[in-house]
């Protein structure tokens, strides 16, 4: 158990219009969250227009982008952070990840060399953030004579990985570390650490992102969710997840045959209960407890996936109370 409270936050994939999706935030930093971050899925809303509003309508809350090395130059990147930075009076942050299909298939951009790509992208920013004119020739990427008119920001970078190799490039160069697979937990904030340990660098900024289901309602949503985690696991996390060779190939099986659904039809409450936090409310709170205390998180994201004002509302004040018992 740590001594602080846990930090509270929410990552946005907006799929509700910008409206609600402020509204949203507004909401959170009432109800005592501390960040917030929106996903960049590229065709949905512009992540750096609704944080730039969310900057006007709010004070206290932490304000981020979720954002990969593929979709934009990394010093679009760092000019359109800095902006939400200077709007929000240094409240931003950013969550890199290596790039998923759903964002890149439609632009025609390939996932090539993940993680020169983040690599590259974590000093392209670092670079531009301190203000000053910047030439450089990353492996990807170059800047010449670049410089940002906002001037010089310190702003976090974080970044969300599942593969050892990202683990670690993340443990060794960025801010803090997102990890989504409960039963993954220890594990992957072993590989950050153990690279990180050779740098003399600070702790990282432990974060936690989980869906929540503490009805049976989410539960069933959450089955029909668990076959994406199959697909885009490493085999580590496939192995904390507790499956066996026959069972990842049957799932496997059944989300290229029938899709979400069917693997939904295949997955019971126990292996949801591996991937994330479920159960009855008092059930979750004694996960996230124990959560918070084993892995030493900084702090706990819910994921908000669906439109929905009010459904969204009763989550985060659940979210508040189950957190808020969990760090007694």
């Amino acid at each position: 158990m740590t001594s602080e409270p846990v930090a509270l936050g929410l990552q946005i994939v907006p799929t509700m219009d910008s409206a609600e999706l402020i509204d949203t935030i507004v909401t959170a930093e009432e109800l005592g969250y501390s960040y917030c971050m929106v996903a960049d899925e590229g065709l949905m809303l512009d992540v750096y227009a609704v944080l730039g509003a969310a900057a006007r309508a709010t004070s206290t809350i932490r304000l981020g982008a979720v954002t990969n090395p593929y979709s934009r130059h990394p010093a679009a990147t760092a000019a359109a952070i800095a902006t939400v930075d200077e709007m929000s009076g240094g409240r931003a942050f950013v969550t890199l990840v290596a790039g998923g299909t759903m964002v890149l298939h439609p632009m025609g951009l390939e996932r090539s060399s993940p993680l020169a790509a983040m690599a590259d992208t974590i000093e392209a920013l670092r670079l531009l953030w301190r203000g000053e004119p910047v030439t450089w020739q990353g492996r990807g990427f170059s800047l010449e004579g670049a410089q940002l008119t906002t001037g010089a920001h310190s702003i976090p970078i974080w970044v969300a990985a599942r593969g050892e190799r990202m683990l670690a490039a993340a443990g060794a160069h960025a801010d803090g570390l997102v990890l989504m697979v409960k039963s993954d937990l220890g594990d992957a904030f072993g590989l950050a650490e153990q690279a990180r340990a050779a740098t003399g660098a600070p702790p990282l900024t432990r974060v936690y992102l989980d869906r929540l289901a503490y009805n049976p309602e989410m539960i069933e949503e959450a089955k029909h969710l668990y076959g994406y985690a199959i697909m885009d696991s490493p085999p580590r996390v496939l192995k904390n997840l507790g499956l066996n060779d026959a069972e990842i190939a049957g799932l496997k099986h059944a989300f290229t045959e029938g899709g979400p659904e069917a693997v939904g039809q295949l997955v019971t409450d126990e292996l949801v209960a591996s991937y994330q936090i479920a159960g009855t409310p008092a059930e979750c709170r004694s996960q996230l407890e124990h959560l918070i205390g084993a892995h030493r998180l900084d702090a706990f994201f819910v994921n908000i996936i669906s439109p929905g004002p009010a459904a969204n509302r009763d989550l985060l004040s659940e979210v508040v109370a189950i957190a808020g018992n969990a760090n007694l």
